[in-house]
């Protein structure tokens, strides 16, 4: 009995505990209430509004109204856009700016280029006017696009062309209250671009990207740049790796078509300059080199055959190679370039080096075969080696003595220790089975043939000749 009564009792305190609790939410609940009802009451000039005073009341905007939905806002339904504005009158003018986000590549073999920006359109429609006291204006992502009229403008000359849609959508519509309205994409173009490589790599390259309405003419559509050239902005940190850019202008003008008629064409150009060195690390100094390593060959004796040739068939292949790696990465023109000349004639020197060693080699030989003769028919071979043997009677042998001044140093080194092949023989003509019919004024001639003589040249001429040359280009296409 008595745990009866204690739980009966407990049951009974919660439950006037929880119903003080209530009535205690209800109240604070109340007074919010009630403070409210004041604050509203001296804004709306209830009962605390004396005569005379002014009347602070909200005014209804319905562009904050959760409820108005944006159809019903602008009127969509009540007209039809499939009509440009103002149909039937004065064409529409539709401003237009540009802003380069990024200039992405420039290929030569494809000879286009890869822009992305943001393309923004002005013009103004009375038929999306509404009313707003404190709203400037209503933006409205790619789902109202669809329903209203937007220029219809392409790109000439594109390739390819695509909306960003990352992570939606990337299209903005603005509709302010007066009608104006803004429309603005981010778009990525690659668009033709007509290069002039004869300069190449020394060139310097004018890009266009073409905007255009699709559809309508200049009698239904005035496209117009919004400032001029100002409507053209560009990111300072646009940069290329092959290129310098050295500038950006617009221009404006008329393009026809003889089945539609004319249309607004507006215009974004912009200059590039190549960055030449890149070139030079890896065409120029490679080609100047080979060439300066064909030239070793004229200080290597004639007699090393195994050591001229293939240093010349090197320096030949080695230049071929250069000339196609550069001709892979280029278009198939039919034009010379400025790099061609300079490659073409780079491997002209390097094969005139192997030419040179091919015509010493050819006159060494003949040279040989006369000197080979010669010892057939002399029974003695004369001018050589030890001085002490060299008188000879003439009464013997049919030759005449030999000066020993003349001969003396043949066969021996000669400046600094270098010698010199050469040979030098000095024949009686009192002989007639020797000379035969010939009989010059002097009483024996000197037969002196250097075999070296091609070489020699080849050192002075060949550098001299490739100094002009590059001197001469480089005036020309710098």
């Amino acid at each position: 009995m008595q745990v009866d009564t204690v739980l009966v009792l407990f049951c009974v305190w919660l439950a006037g505990a929880a119903g003080k609790m209530i009535q205690s939410r209800g109240h604070k609940l109340d007074t919010y209430k009630q403070s409210r009802m004041r604050r509203e009451t001296q804004m709306d000039g209830g009962g605390g509004h004396k005569p005379g005073g002014p009347i602070y009341k909200r005014s209804p905007d319905m562009t904050k109204s959760p409820m108005t939905k944006s159809e019903q806002l602008l009127r969509i339904d009540d007209h039809d856009f499939t009509m440009r504005p103002a149909f039937g009158g004065p064409p529409i003018p539709v401003g237009v700016d540009v802003q380069v986000e990024s200039l992405d590549t420039i290929s030569e073999v494809d000879m286009d280029f890869t822009m992305t920006l943001y393309l923004r359109h002005y013009w103004k429609d009375e038929r999306l006017s509404f009313p707003s006291t404190n709203n400037q204006s209503m933006t409205f992502d790619s789902r109202l696009v669809k329903k209203i009229w937007v220029p219809d403008m392409f790109f000439v000359h594109s390739k390819r062309s695509f909306i960003h849609d990352t992570t939606t959508d990337n299209v903005m519509l603005r509709v302010y209250p007066d009608g104006n309205v803004l429309y603005s994409l981010r778009v990525t173009v690659t668009a033709m671009c007509n290069m002039d490589l004869s300069r190449f790599p020394l060139d310097t390259q004018t890009c266009s990207l073409e905007i255009e309405s699709y559809a309508y003419t200049d009698d239904d559509l005035m496209l117009y740049w919004k400032k001029g050239n100002e409507s053209l902005n560009t990111d300072d940190r646009i940069s290329l790796s092959q290129f310098l850019i050295q500038k950006f202008h617009t221009t404006t003008k008329l393009a026809f078509y003889s089945s539609t008629g004319w249309y607004n064409r507006l215009y974004i150009h912009f200059t590039l300059r190549r960055h030449i060195f890149f070139f030079l690390l890896q065409t120029y100094f490679p080609a100047t080199l080979m060439v300066m390593l064909s030239w070793v060959s004229f200080w290597i004796d004639r007699r090393a055959v195994p050591a001229r040739v293939p240093l010349g068939i090197t320096t030949v292949l080695t230049m071929s190679t250069i000339i196609t790696g550069v001709n892979a990465s280029m278009p198939r023109v039919s034009y010379i370039k400025a790099v061609d000349i300079y490659l073409w004639v780079s491997f002209v020197f390097v094969f005139l080096s192997v030419i040179e060693y091919a015509a010493v080699n050819y006159l060494s030989t003949v040279q040989e075969r006369k000197e080979r003769k010669l010892r057939e028919r002399l029974p003695c071979t004369c001018g050589i080696g030890n001085p002490d043997e060299m008188m000879i009677d003439p009464q013997i042998t049919g030759y005449g003595s030999i000066d020993m001044n003349t001969t003396g140093n043949y066969g021996m080194p000669e400046n600094g220790g270098r010698q010199e092949p050469r040979m030098l023989a000095q024949v009686a003509l009192n002989d007639p089975q020797i000379t035969g019919q010939v009989k010059p004024p002097r009483g024996y001639v000197n037969i002196w043939i250097d075999t070296h003589a091609i070489d020699k040249y080849s050192r002075v001429v060949f550098p001299g000749a490739y100094i002009l040359f590059n001197i001469i280009y480089w005036s020309i296409y710098s």
